[in-house]
């Protein structure tokens, strides 16, 4: 069966990618909930909901394992799915874990008890509505004890990018790191908390130093994905990319292109 890979824009794409250049031959549905985009400044109901029906029609196009490459909707939603909604043959996996045991060094699974870590200062920059479920912060609890979070609400990144300005993007960075290293001036590690912002990782780079590790999920994702699969492999096919949008699909093509530097074509879901 192809898995599906949900966004509620084009950020997604960079987990998309990802995942097809870890494993070329999975089939693989994205859908991008373009019309409703971003989540990031919608209350958390209208994020699960929202969440809920773009899972839905995954599940249509035949996904019963659905990523969640949305770091809002993955820290608004993807718990509350799994404890109260979501039937016994599906799966949603979310895109903060991954991430906080490649921080945390864990393998997948250790279910171990928090313990000391070398990272003791992470920058986390994520949309306000992400920074707003402290979503992180609890995870990061459960598997290490003495780290630090300082969190960045970076507003107008997402829009900035999905709107393709990336002058305006790139002002954005320095703005959100500066006043990030204003309260922390000194992180061992920085943590893109959205899936739009690997994009643009040279620039959180740059504006945060050589010596900061910046740390981005889709490579993260696509990896403990692979790992998912090899215990599960009920979830693997082979096939094809397929690229669905709820929002104009040629505008959605040409926006895609422009954010990847190559073609992408989207139909309508």
């Amino acid at each position: 069966m192809p898995i599906g890979v949900f966004d509620s824009g084009l950020g997604g794409l960079t987990v998309q990618q990802a995942i097809s250049a870890r494993l070329p031959d999975q089939a693989v549905v994205y859908l991008g909930d373009n019309k409703h985009a971003p989540y990031g400044v919608r209350d958390h109901e209208q994020i699960y909901q929202l969440t809920q029906t773009a899972v839905e029609r995954l599940w249509q196009e035949g996904c019963d394992l659905v990523i969640i490459a949305c770091n809002t909707a993955s820290a608004v939603a993807v718990k509350r799915m799994q404890e109260t909604w979501l039937p016994k043959d599906k799966r949603v996996l979310g895109v903060f874990v991954p991430l906080i045991e490649a921080v945390t060094e864990r393998q997948w699974g250790d279910n171990s008890p928090p313990r000391e870590v070398d990272v003791k200062q992470v920058a986390l920059f994520a949309t306000p509505a992400t920074v707003a479920t402290r979503a992180f912060q609890r995870e990061l609890a459960f598997r290490a004890i003495g780290v630090d979070i300082e969190a960045q609400p970076c507003g107008g990144l997402v829009d900035a990018m999905e709107d393709n300005d990336l002058e305006l993007a790139e002002a954005l960075v320095q703005s959100h790191v500066a006043a990030l290293l204003r309260r922390m001036p000194n992180p061992q590690a920085a943590v893109l908390g959205c899936t739009h912002y690997p994009i643009l990782k040279n620039s959180f780079q740059a504006a945060l130093g050589d010596h900061v590790e910046v740390y981005s999920q889709g490579s993260i994702v696509a990896e403990s994905l692979s790992d998912y699969l090899v215990r599960h492999p009920e979830f693997a096919e082979s096939g094809g990319v397929r690229f669905m949008t709820t929002g104009d699909a040629k505008k959605v093509s040409t926006a895609a292109t422009r954010f990847l530097g190559k073609q992408i074509v989207f139909n309508s879901a």
